[in-house]
């Protein structure tokens, strides 16, 4: 949650001083690079083959053994970052072309300086995420999850001296990237050090683990890099649009809080507790935990989808509408972060079907499906772009998301036991859908009171209308029997 507050404060930083102007649209370019790397490349598609692995051998073989395949990992996974980086930056226009084809010649020659700056961040990150899912495996969560709130920090201490000092704000911007990655690698690396998981340096061996690790690594790859191409069709479509690159990232920013702060962190949890059930053919406990999971998820990501839905233009204006970013800026903003937040549901609940999988070192099965997601996206962006211009990119990749989320939803209930929802959970899905449309609705008649009051009253009526819906959708939530505030408790309890 830090981190996202932090980020919202980054990116209402940069819309003030750039707006939707070249240089903003070149960082986000070259922004999007390491983060498309780190996400198939070490977050996502290595830690998804790594953190199954690892736990196993922790459970079966001991922490010397387990350690002993962290380092044959990281010796694999640095040589295979040094390699991309170098070649990446040999390569670096083609790169972007390949990504933003559509920019303006002053803006891709910005992208591309840019990107060249950036693009080392994904070595620091990479290791970042490797150390993470050691913690990860052994019950700790916070320094991993602490390391990103750097990278806000970082970014907006380095804008505040730059516009003090009167320094050019694309290359502030970039640097500032990069010594952010540095931060969180050492950040996670000490948090390491003090549980006693410091890794050794060794020669890059394909042994038996690694092999394993590779074999289905690669599937993830390939399932992540299936994603990535959504954002890189994205980006491409949006680039052949004045103004729209930066309109889809602002929107997106908004949408990853809810994502991020729950999706993405319950299935960083839900991997290796899934995995240890598993192993020890506990299925009526991973029945348990998936659905008591989709639960909590269901508690935040549907009345956040709703006042995403019921109050874009007030959340936009709020956060991003000053300086050079102006009212034309925020509409666009508002539609695409509208779009975006239809799909929210599906993303969220992705992350917690798909460790089913990985649990399992399942890795081939998600990627079928995310390439049938991959095609829906590729034609409604392209086929979309003529019709309704650049927003056909955030269509697209919603409605990837649904289809995603379904197949995959529809393959983990042929694993068998330990998938299907319970009854606890069908009872109350549908309480908590009712109780956050009616929230909805309160949302939205606090945000139109507060926008007729003027600019001024935007900041203050959007915390307005946030504390209305939390209020409103807690009284409906007990009210229905959503949820019951022994389960609030409970929760709560680290057992």
């Amino acid at each position: 949650m830090a981190s996202r507050v932090f980020g919202f404060l980054r990116d209402m930083m940069i819309a003030a001083l750039l707006g939707a102007g070249p240089a903003a649209e070149a960082f986000f370019v070259a922004f999007r690079l390491p983060n498309m790397f780190r996400r198939f490349f070490a977050e996502g598609a290595f830690n998804i083959a790594f953190v199954p692995l690892f736990a196993r051998r922790l459970e079966a073989e001991g922490e010397v053994e387990a350690k002993r395949f962290a380092e044959e990992a990281l010796a694999i996974l640095l040589t295979a970052l040094i390699v991309l980086t170098v070649a990446a930056q040999a390569a670096m226009p083609w790169v972007v072309w390949a990504l933003a084809s559509g920019l303006e010649e002053e803006t891709f020659d910005l992208a591309v300086t840019f990107s060249r700056i950036c693009f080392p961040y994904i070595l620091f990150i990479s290791l970042t995420a490797l150390l993470s899912g050691m913690l990860n495996a052994f019950g700790r969560f916070a320094a991993a999850a602490a390391a990103p709130v750097l990278l806000n920090v970082i970014l907006l201490g380095a804008m505040a001296i730059g516009a003090w000092l009167g320094w050019s704000m694309g290359p502030v911007l970039a640097w500032s990237a990069l010594i952010a990655g540095v931060a969180q690698l050492a950040l996670v690396a000490f948090a390491a050090a003090q549980a006693g998981l410091t890794l050794r340096l060794r020669l890059p061996q394909i042994t038996p683990g690694v092999r394993r690790l590779i074999a289905l690594g690669i599937p993830g790859v390939l399932a992540g890099g299936v994603m990535q191409i959504n954002l890189v069709v994205g980006t491409q479509v949006a680039s052949y649009f004045e103004g729209a690159v930066v309109w889809l990232w602002l929107a997106d920013r908004v949408y990853q809080l809810p994502l991020g702060v729950v999706g993405v962190a319950i299935g960083v949890v839900l991997l290796p507790e899934l995995s240890r059930r598993f192993r020890r053919e506990d299925r009526a406990g991973a029945n348990d935990a998936m659905n008591r999971a989709a639960e909590f998820a269901l508690v935040l990501a549907l009345p956040a989808t709703i006042a995403l839905i019921a109050m874009p233009e007030l959340i936009t204006a709020a956060l991003y509408e000053r300086g050079a970013f102006d009212a034309v800026d925020t509409q666009a903003t508002a539609l695409a972060l509208m779009i975006y937040a239809l799909g929210l549901p599906a993303f969220v609940l992705l992350k917690i079907v798909q460790p089913a999988f990985f649990a399992r070192e399942d890795t081939r099965t998600p990627l079928r499906y995310a390439v049938w997601a991959m095609a829906i996206n590729l034609i409604v962006a392209i086929a979309g772009a003529p019709f309704i211009g650049w927003a056909a990119a955030a269509v697209g990749t919603t409605l990837a998301a649904w289809v995603n989320f379904a197949m995959t939803w529809r393959g983990a209930l042929g694993l068998g036991e330990g998938i299907a929802a319970d009854q606890r959970l069908r009872s109350r899905a549908p309480k908590i859908l009712v109780s956050a449309v009616l929230m909805g609705g309160v949302v939205a008649a606090t945000a139109a009171l507060t926008q007729s009051l003027g600019p001024t009253w935007r900041l203050p009526g959007l915390a307005l209308a946030v504390a209305a819906g939390l209020g409103s959708f807690g009284v409906l939530g007990l009210a229905t029997g959503a949820f019951h505030v022994k389960d609030l408790r409970a929760a709560m309890r680290r057992s």
